[in-house]
């Protein structure tokens, strides 16, 4: 008896390391067969200098890119709002954009009178630029607000006269040759380095006075900064133009 579930245990044994071993020879690495082409190398840059591969709109000197930049007064490798706003020469749709911004440290003004401007994506679609440290107005009309569609997720505003960033990815809308819209436009944004639009499916064109709504026009249009009556200072604004 005990010779017998001797062999026995021997052979489940033998059976389990044959099973064992059989899966061990089917197993390998997993390859999806998918043929990519290699990433390009592009340098990351830094806080101050734009990745290799980025279009700068501003590095301090000039505002030659820009449509109506001459109305503006460069200082100190900052640019002030003053007059009008100004719009890039170049049209861009899908993209990555960097823009450093100070609202006025001398505060004047309440809610929307206070540090008052705007990153206009395809000219249509603004960010809301407002000094919203420690002054009330409406939620989707704060800084880092999608203008009347989305209040930020959260309120990260620094004291004004203070820089501070925004990094945006933007996903630009399709239209049918008939203006139909195929799919809308996306938003995400990071203030001062801190998640604020995740992913945001826009509405539409951001208006004050109308609800938001699309409306067609070409894949791609100029970058807008706004004047809004406040002198809102800039630098270091560069773009990275998205394949879809």
């Amino acid at each position: 008896m005990i010779r017998l579930l001797t062999r026995w245990l021997f052979a489940s044994i033998l059976l389990l390391a044959w099973v064992v071993a059989a899966r061990c020879a089917g197993a390998g690495e997993y390859v999806s067969g998918k043929v990519w082409p290699e990433p390009k190398v592009v340098d990351p840059g830094c806080a101050t200098k734009a990745p290799s591969d980025a279009i700068v709109l501003f590095d301090g000197k000039d505002l030659s890119k820009w449509a109506g930049g001459e109305q503006w007064i460069i200082k100190d490798g900052a640019a002030t709002s003053h007059g009008a706003g100004i719009t890039t020469k170049q049209a861009f749709g899908s993209c990555q954009v960097h823009v450093e911004f100070a609202t006025p440290e001398k505060v004047e003004g309440a809610g929307q009178g206070r540090g008052n401007s705007g990153v206009y994506l395809m000219n249509t679609y603004e960010l809301q630029i407002l000094d919203s440290y420690n002054n009330k107005t409406y939620f989707d009309g704060q800084c880092g607000s999608i203008y009347k569609e989305y209040p930020p997720l959260v309120n990260v505003s620094r004291k004004p006269g203070e820089w501070q960033t925004y990094d945006i990815i933007f996903e630009a809308p399709k239209f049918e040759a008939k203006g139909k819209l195929l799919k809308p436009a996306f938003m995400t944004v990071l203030q001062n380095g801190v998640l604020v639009q995740n992913h945001a499916e826009l509405l539409g064109a951001t208006a004050w006075d109308k609800p938001p709504a699309y409306t067609a026009h070409p894949p791609k249009m100029p970058l807008h900064l706004q004047f809004h009556g406040n002198p809102v200072r800039f630098r270091n604004i560069w773009i990275r133009e998205l394949k879809d």
